[in-house]
């Protein structure tokens, strides 16, 4: 975590969302100043994602959620140096934050990449990704927003697709699911970038918000 020069707390306080201790959805204008679009990462980590999406689209609003202390105040430092005023960092259990922080219809971006897999069975309770996280992705989703998912684990993401496969207001874009794309493709996580580099490989998938359920 030593790279260059950490900034003083205060300095970094601007980028760092204070999340509600009740149940209180967000009211984006007033966390950003603005009314431009938003959009989520859930576990932003060291940040590679969420610097680079935010200094290429400026006029998009980023949210990261981390549960991490060590990794919100790492990233809010390389978001303070470049001075990207179109960026906040929430520390939270992402599952309680889109439940309980997040309102519905309000965002046009959701981006999940590489979540902790949980190997062990006994361990598949603490995962990010169930039914309940799936229906919130869901619900927070403007209609036509995205959601983005990625993990290099293949049992993983079969779980995942089959997820979101329930959800009636999602729909997996046709040719979203190619394995190990081009670095040029999106923006790389720091996992990501590692996985390609080690020639693994990298399912990912994007799936859109429906105006109305699809047909059955």
């Amino acid at each position: 975590m030593r790279r260059g020069v950490r900034l003083p707390l205060e300095q970094l306080a601007p980028y760092l969302l204070a999340v509600p201790e009740l149940p209180a959805a967000l009211d984006w204008q007033a966390v950003f100043g603005n009314a431009g679009p938003v959009e989520i990462e859930i576990g932003f980590g060291k940040g590679a994602f969420i610097l680079t999406a935010a200094t290429a689209r400026r006029d998009v609003n980023f949210l990261g959620v981390e549960i991490e202390r060590k990794y919100q105040l790492f990233t809010a430092n390389r978001i303070a140096k470049r001075g990207l005023d179109n960026v906040r960092l929430a520390r939270a259990d992402a599952r309680q934050f889109l439940r309980d922080c997040v309102p519905s219809d309000s965002v046009r971006g959701l981006h999940v990449y590489f979540p902790d897999p949980w190997w062990k069975r006994r361990h598949h309770k603490r995962r990010l990704w169930t039914a309940e996280f799936a229906a919130q992705c869901e619900r927070i989703l403007e209609p036509g927003g995205r959601l983005h998912a990625a993990t290099d684990v293949a049992d993983y993401f079969a779980t995942i697709a089959a997820l979101l496969a329930e959800r009636p207001r999602l729909r997996r874009l046709p040719g979203s699911d190619a394995k190990s794309p081009a670095p040029s493709s999106d923006f790389l996580s720091n996992f990501e970038r590692k996985s390609l580099q080690a020639g693994e490989s990298v399912y990912r998938s994007v799936h859109e918000k429906l105006t109305v359920p699809r047909a059955e």
